[in-house]
């Protein structure tokens, strides 16, 4: 699974990703980490990007679960991802146990 979430690394289009008809302006995203983690307790998954689309996190995951119980190749996911289409991907994981976990911004700069 942390193979194929490399891929979703970098400034991309994540609207295979996206749910459908909302109003934003465009599906670039660009996700500076996305990695699987392993504990005692089991895994989680972590992402940090400079902004999320409403069902991104969820879709992501479930494509990522698929891959993980080998119903999706993890070399697949740059095809998902160029294909802009929610078709393409998974089913979304539940909402259960998604949480954000930090926001941070940028300093804004010095008003002139």
């Amino acid at each position: 699974m942390n193979e194929a979430a490399k891929h979703l690394i970098g400034q991309q289009d994540f609207g295979s990703f996206a749910k459908l008809h909302t109003d934003v302006k465009t599906n670039i995203c660009e996700v500076f980490t996305a990695q699987w983690h392993i504990t005692e307790n089991g895994l989680y998954f972590e992402i940090t990007a400079n902004r999320f689309l409403r069902n991104m996190v969820r879709a992501i995951v479930g494509t990522l679960v698929e891959v993980g119980h080998g119903k999706t190749k993890a070399s697949a996911l740059p095809d998902i991802i160029a294909a802009k289409n929610r078709a393409e991907a998974s089913i979304s994981a539940p909402a259960q146990g998604l949480f954000l976990w930090k926001i941070t911004y940028e300093k804004a700069p010095e008003l002139a």
